[in-house]
């Protein structure tokens, strides 16, 4: 075989089913290997999209995603999301052609160190050689998928990707998980059997079906209620009386979680990572004061919090050992219903036409499971503290990294996956716009995905802050786009609302139409003042 064949079959070995990109011609080898294996290709209108549609097939496959990407400027094109995917835990197989090392010492169009360049933001950067093909090929799989997940880049020299492979095949079994044992395991086991308010901080490291049983169980054993990051909303379901919900970039809502998070006497934080997090949750508790136990997949060297006990290893087994045998009771009184009614009055579904308003249509209206993804923006933070997640994954977005323009391409990698499901994707104009050449990509690819787009004309967060600071509006507004007529441009169908009705309307002929659908949800400029 040839040593891009070699790399391919492993990549399917590992579940790998589509990858995204543009190619040019020092991939063609590449891809003409990803196609014999049966790993199809959907052409993109630009690499940092296709990586976000990888991503989206990872959420519903659990398989790595795959991005291809040429020399040079392809490339380097996918810089942001591959930063993104460190940040957001997502293990992304970046494969990019370069120029034989030997045709660059005496040339130099389109010749850089690409390894160089993604050796910080990715788990690991190899270059591909014939001879290591198959070690290399199962080293980027094992190290993108094991402990804390994220992206491995795999540099591909021209010739190399046609050079006979040499070696046999190479396929290591994962390892076993760890987890905590003797006298560490019988002190955390005794102070969450004492505990007379324990409270439960569920993260990234979490988000799997087996972390979700882990939660719940921890929940309902220790009668705690459960906070999460964004990422990791609906590990708990958000209907359950134990739920508080998603947190991390409202102060509304921080005003209103961290002091219960203070009146807990032991924190069991599973699977979190602060990256989520703004600098309100930066120590929210006093390990002096509180047991705090914190489980996650890698070693604590943010600082953002401390513990008194840090466990590394496998998350949803760690918690299952150190459960008491039999439920407890816990948190007598009405703190947790208190709280509960707090953020319900916090985040009300709104009386009048705006952004809430569309939000609570948009649940109600849509099917229970219904897969949703949010772009960065004022929408962002509004969406995750009003969208009820009955499931993990149920919504997905830029956590990390806070990237525009990711929200239409994560839906489209979804939708791709199961294609009869609904998927609707909630962005702000401007992010839009920035990837409105995929809706190109959605009609090739007879997507149904539902694109709800906030038309403000503004950067609305951003200006938000500026008018916060009594500073000039300078840089944050701009023309409004007719939305509705570009989702008609590009083969689907698009629609403007102004109002419940229409709204309501639109999402129903959205979901029996034959083609995906953009919803222009027109609202004021400053739509979301006091929202969040």
């Amino acid at each position: 075989m040839r040593a891009a064949d070699v790399l391919a079959k492993r990549l399917y070995a590992a579940g790998c089913r589509y990858a995204f990109g543009m190619p040019g011609g020092e991939v063609l080898t590449i891809l003409d290997a990803l196609r014999a294996v049966g790993i199809e290709f959907i052409l993109c209108r630009h690499e940092n999209a296709a990586g976000f549609m990888a991503e989206g097939t990872y959420h519903r496959t659990g398989a790595p995603g795959i991005l291809l990407g040429t020399v040079g400027p392809g490339a380097l094109n996918g810089i942001n999301v591959v930063e993104n995917a460190h940040e957001d835990r997502v293990p992304l197989i970046v494969i990019s052609g370069c120029v034989d090392p030997e045709t660059a010492q005496t040339y130099t169009h389109q010749v850089l160190d690409q390894t160089r360049v993604f050796e910080p933001i990715t788990k690991a950067s190899f270059t591909l050689n014939a001879g290591a093909a198959a070690v290399i090929a199962d080293k980027a799989v094992g190290i993108a998928t094991e402990g804390r997940p994220g992206p491995v880049h795999i540099d591909v020299p021209i010739s190399v990707a046609d050079a006979p492979a040499t070696g046999g095949d190479i396929l290591r079994p994962a390892a076993h998980p760890m987890v905590p044992s003797g006298p560490a395991l019988e002190a955390v086991r005794e102070a969450l059997g004492a505990a007379k308010r324990p409270l439960i901080i569920a993260g990234l490291d979490a988000v799997s079906d087996a972390g979700a049983a882990a939660v719940t169980r921890a929940a309902e054993t220790l009668g705690a209620p459960v906070i999460t990051s964004y990422k990791a909303k609906g590990l708990l379901p958000e209907t359950h009386a134990l739920s508080l919900g998603g947190a991390g970039l409202s102060p509304k809502n921080d005003a209103i979680l961290l002091p219960l998070v203070a009146k807990a006497d032991v924190i069991l934080a599973i699977g979190y990572d602060p990256v989520e997090m703004r600098p309100g949750w930066q120590n929210p508790w006093d390990p002096s004061a509180q047991i705090v136990i914190d489980i996650t997949a890698e070693p604590n060297h943010h600082y953002m919090h401390h513990a008194t006990h840090n466990f590394i290893g496998e998350v949803a087994a760690s918690v299952e050992t150190m459960l008491p045998d039999a439920p407890i009771e816990t948190w007598g009184g009405s703190d947790i219903a208190e709280t509960k009614a707090a953020l319900a009055q916090a985040f009300p579904k709104g009386d009048t036409w705006g952004p809430a308003q569309a939000i609570s249509i948009c649940q109600e209206v849509l099917p229970a499971d219904t897969l949703a993804t949010a772009d960065s923006g004022a929408h962002r933070i509004l969406l995750s503290q009003m969208w009820d997640c009955k499931f993990p994954r149920a919504l997905t977005q830029s956590s990390g990294f806070c990237t525009m323009g990711c929200a239409v391409p994560l839906a489209m990698g979804a939708n791709v996956v199961e294609p009869d499901r609904t998927v609707v994707s909630f962005s702000g104009d401007a992010g839009f716009l920035m990837v409105v050449g995929e809706l190109a990509t959605a009609a090739e690819q007879k997507l149904k995905t539902i694109f709800v787009v906030f038309v403000d004309a503004s950067l609305a967060l951003i200006e938000l802050k500026q008018r916060g600071r009594q500073l000039t509006n300078v840089g944050v507004d701009f023309d409004r786009t007719d939305v509705a007529a570009v989702g008609r441009a590009f083969g689907g169908n698009g629609v403007s609302v102004s109002s419940e009705g229409d709204l309501r309307a639109a999402l129903a002929e959205a979901q029996n139409a034959d083609a995906f659908t953009v919803i222009a949800v027109e609202i004021d400029k400053q739509a979301y003042d006091g929202a969040f």
